[in-house]
């Protein structure tokens, strides 16, 4: 058994959700791989490789494929926006997933509803250690960084009051989702369900397979309703960017300070 450096592989769907960071890496080096960029270098201490997969489970599920098999990275985290999916879970509060399920997967009557086939698998555990370090790092920017970094207006025109991390299940899909019906239909099947998103139980199924640690958090943009598109794109241009450079700072930070995750053993 031998010891190999951590190598964190940071996924994104759009630039409002990585904006800033890769201007924080030191001795970057750019590689293009499959019409995306892989940009490698040192993140607050942290070996890592940031990337945009663009929208959905077929492009994230390309993209973590190609940052273990082409990057060789050893932990994947993906931060973006979701909609709510919960009554209680409001715009500006954060999830961090514990559990990934594709709400679109329905392979009946070869397997039961969201099994993925050939898996016996519905939901996809995160990795717990790597949650936990990233949900510290969340909690942190809510608790002391959030009241300064949001500007006043855009705290009022959101009606951002005092945002929330919440833990648990998220459900991805080929959809996005901007009706209240359908959440409704989907809590009947999904009961625990707290966001829904389009990227993260692919990207959840690819490092399950390659085993690699992984951990999904998403800052809720809108309510997954009638207004989700309009809200959806002034959350992502306003207020999306700075949650997700706070936490991605704490979390490196986090990571580079934590002697556990320093190194990983492979045999």
């Amino acid at each position: 058994m031998t010891d190999k450096k951590i190598r964190l592989g940071l996924i994104s769907a759009l630039h409002q959700e990585q904006t800033g960071v890769i201007e924080q890496m030191h001795g970057k080096h750019c590689i293009r791989r499959g019409m995306r960029d892989y940009t490698s270098g040192s993140l607050w201490g942290i070996d890592c490789v940031c990337v945009l997969s663009r929208i959905g489970k077929v492009a994230a599920a390309t993209t973590a494929a190609t940052l273990i098999e082409r990057f060789n990275v050893t932990h994947i985290v993906f931060t973006g926006v979701a909609g709510s999916a919960a009554q209680d879970v409001y715009v500006g509060d954060i999830v961090l997933a514990e559990n990934l399920v594709q709400h679109d997967m329905d392979a009946t009557p070869l397997a039961p509803r969201f099994e993925v086939p050939l898996t016996g698998i519905s939901a996809f555990a995160s990795d717990l250690d790597l949650s936990i370090l990233v949900g510290q790092a969340a909690a942190d920017f809510l608790g002391l960084d959030w009241i300064s970094v949001i500007e006043t207006q855009d705290k009022e025109a959101f009606k951002l009051k005092t945002p929330r991390l919440h833990r648990g299940l998220i459900a991805s899909g080929d959809e996005f989702i901007t009706s209240r019906a359908k959440i409704t239909a989907l809590k009947l099947a999904l009961p625990e369900v707290l966001a829904v998103e389009m990227e993260g139980a692919a990207v959840a199924q690819v490092c399950f397979e390659f085993g690699i640690p992984f951990a999904v958090i998403r800052t809720i943009s809108d309510k997954a309703n009638e207004n989700a598109c309009i809200d959806f794109n002034s959350f992502l241009e306003r207020v999306a960017q700075h949650y997700a450079f706070n936490i991605v700072k704490r979390m490196c930070t986090g990571l580079h300070a934590n002697k556990a995750f320093k190194y990983v053993k492979y045999d």
